[in-house]
């Protein structure tokens, strides 16, 4: 029994090392050689095979048929939760560009020849970000952006109702 539990506790050894070293051999054979596989196979053939062994009184050979027939089904749900939570899509992120053709409002006077402020809408969030404009615009004023010249400054134009 102290080799079954020997393998367990280094199955368990290798889950903690796949936290650390976090997609070691990940795309070897499809993901069935990923850490994580191979870390629940070690440890549930070892604990497995010492279940078999101290509760069923099982011989080695049993024991050890058991502990790998445990090992695979562990391996198996493994390889199926990674692939599912490696497949799992977040929202797009919006991008500065996403940003031209959006209106918003002036907070702080954008003077001809410098910056200002103006308050967008950008996925569904506010933003303000600092402007530049060809004409001066007043605060308040409703502002169309016409392009994102950084990540945080766009280049805008009043709209004209």
């Amino acid at each position: 029994m102290a080799w079954f539990l020997g393998t367990g506790i280094t199955g368990v050894a290798l889950l903690a090392l796949s936290l650390v070293f976090d997609g070691t051999l990940d795309g070897v054979l499809d993901g069935w050689l990923s850490l994580p596989v191979v870390a629940g196979f070690t440890a549930m053939t070892g604990f497995g095979g010492a279940i078999a062994t101290g509760a069923a009184e099982a011989g080695p050979a049993v024991a050890t048929a058991a502990g790998a027939a445990c090992g695979l089904v562990t391996a198996w749900l493994a390889f199926r939760l990674s692939r599912v939570l490696m497949r799992d899509q977040t929202a797009v992120i919006p991008r500065r560009d996403d940003l031209v053709g959006t209106s918003g409002n002036v907070v702080t006077l954008i003077p001809a020849d410098g910056f200002g402020e103006v308050m967008l809408t950008l996925a569904g969030q506010p933003v303000k970000l600092a402007a530049r404009s060809a004409v001066p615009v007043a605060r308040g004023a409703e502002v169309w952006v016409e392009a994102a010249l950084s990540a945080t400054s766009v280049l805008v134009r009043p709209v004209d109702h």
